[in-house]
C-alpha cells in the first residue's frame, strides 16, 4: 500500500487512532478499543510517521510515549477536529436555523436556580438544539466565549471592548465582608483595617483560566488563602468559620438574616461590580441560529437579569 499523503495522514480517523495510542499507552490496547488487529494499527502508525517523515512515538519506553513532535500533532489536531465540527454544526444551522448544540458559560456569580429555569423554558419549546453549561469563574469566564468552549457567557466584565465580542448589560453585584458569627472576626465593633484582614484565613474562588493563573480580588499579599471552586463552596466555607471574605449581597442575605453570618464594615474599597452578557459578534444577522437569539431574547427582559444575579435561593 502506497504510503498517504501528509494531508491524508491528517484524516480525522488517523487523528483518533494517534489519541487512542496516546491515551491508552500501548498499539496493542488501542487496537482493543478500536477494533483493529494490532499489527495493522501498527502498520497504520507508521505509515503516518513515513507520510509526515517524523517520529511521533517512542518505542523505546515501555508505554507509546509521544515525541514532541506527536504531542504538537495531538494538540494541533484537536484543533481540526474541532474546526470540522464547527463547519458541520454551521452547515446544519444554515438547513435548519436551529444550532445542533448552544454551550452557555455561567460564571459563579450567576444564580444558578434562574439558570435552571431558563434551560427548562427553552426545552419547553421543543427546540432540537443540545444545550451544554459551563460552570466558570472570573476571565475563565470570558475565555470559554472566546476560544470556542462557549456561544454565550453569562457574568462578564461590563467594561469589554473586544472587536470579535459583543456584549449587553446584566446588572450589578454588591457584595458584603461576612463571617460566621464564632469567628474572630465577628465581635469586632470598628470598620476593618487590612492590617486586621492579612491576619485571617481568605476564602477565594479559583478562577477557571486555562491561561496562566488568572485574576484574585480582594486578597492581601501574605494572607493565608483557602482555594475553593464555585462560589457555593466558598459560602460553605465561610458559614463553617473556614475562612473570611466578600460574598455576593443576594447569595448572602438568607444566612445573614438567620444570624449565620455576620456582616463586617471594612477599609477597603467596596464597590458594586458591573456585569455583562456577552457572544461572539456575528458576521451577518444569518449567523445568528434560532437557539441563541431565544436566549437574547429572554436576556433582554429586565426580571431576568435581575433574577441571574439575585434569585440564589428559589427552588
Amino acid at each position: 500500500m502506497a504510503i498517504p499523503t501528509q494531508r491524508a495522514a491528517l484524516s480525522p480517523d488517523n487523528l483518533g487512532l494517534l489519541e487512542a495510542v496516546a491515551r491508552l499507552g500501548s498499539m496493542a490496547a488501542a487496537a482493543r478499543e478500536l477494533g483493529m488487529v494490532p499489527s495493522a494499527l501498527t502498520y497504520r502508525v507508521r505509515q503516518i510517521e513515513d507520510a509526515l517523515d517524523v517520529l511521533l512515538f517512542d518505542r523505546s519506553a515501555r508505554r507509546a510515549q509521544l515525541t514532541p513532535a506527536g504531542a504538537e500533532l495531538l494538540r494541533a489536531g484537536q484543533y481540526l477536529l474541532d474546526e470540522l465540527d464547527a463547519v458541520a454544526q454551521r452547515v446544519k444551522r444554515v438547513a435548519t436555523g436551529w444550532e445542533p448544540q448552544l454551550s452557555i458559560a455561567a460564571d459563579a456569580i450567576i444564580a444558578r436556580a434562574t439558570l435552571f429555569e431558563l434551560c427548562e423554558a427553552f426545552y419547553a419549546t421543543g427546540a432540537p438544539t443540545r444545550l451544554r453549561l459551563r460552570a466558570e469563574t472570573l476571565s475563565g469566564t470570558l475565555e470559554a466565549l472566546q476560544s470556542g468552549q462557549a456561544d454565550l457567557a453569562l457574568g462578564v466584565a461590563a467594561d469589554l471592548s473586544l472587536t470579535e465580542i459583543q456584549t449587553a448589560p446584566l446588572g450589578q453585584m454588591r457584595f458584603v465582608y461576612a463571617v460566621a458569627p464564632h469567628h474572630p472576626l465577628a465581635a469586632a465593633d470598628h470598620s476593618l483595617c487590612d492590617e486586621e484582614l492579612r491576619d485571617h484565613r481568605a476564602v477565594a474562588v479559583a478562577d477557571s483560566t486555562r491561561r496562566g493563573s488568572g485574576q484574585t480580588h480582594n486578597l492581601l499579599p501574605g494572607q493565608d488563602v483557602f482555594t475553593v471552586p464555585t462560589m457555593q463552596h466558598k459560602l460553605e466555607a465561610q458559614l463553617r468559620g473556614l475562612g473570611c471574605g466578600f460574598l455576593p449581597l443576594p447569595l448572602a442575605q438568607p444566612y445573614i438574616t438567620a444570624g449565620r453570618l455576620v456582616v463586617k464594615a471594612v477599609q477597603r474599597p467596596n464597590h458594586p461590580i458591573r456585569l455583562a452578557y456577552a457572544w461572539r459578534r456575528p458576521r451577518t444577522a444569518a449567523d445568528t441560529g434560532q437557539a441563541m437569539r431565544w436566549w437574547l431574547d429572554q436576556l433582554q427582559h429586565t426580571t431576568t437579569r435581575e433574577a441571574l444575579l439575585e434569585n440564589h435561593h428559589l427552588g
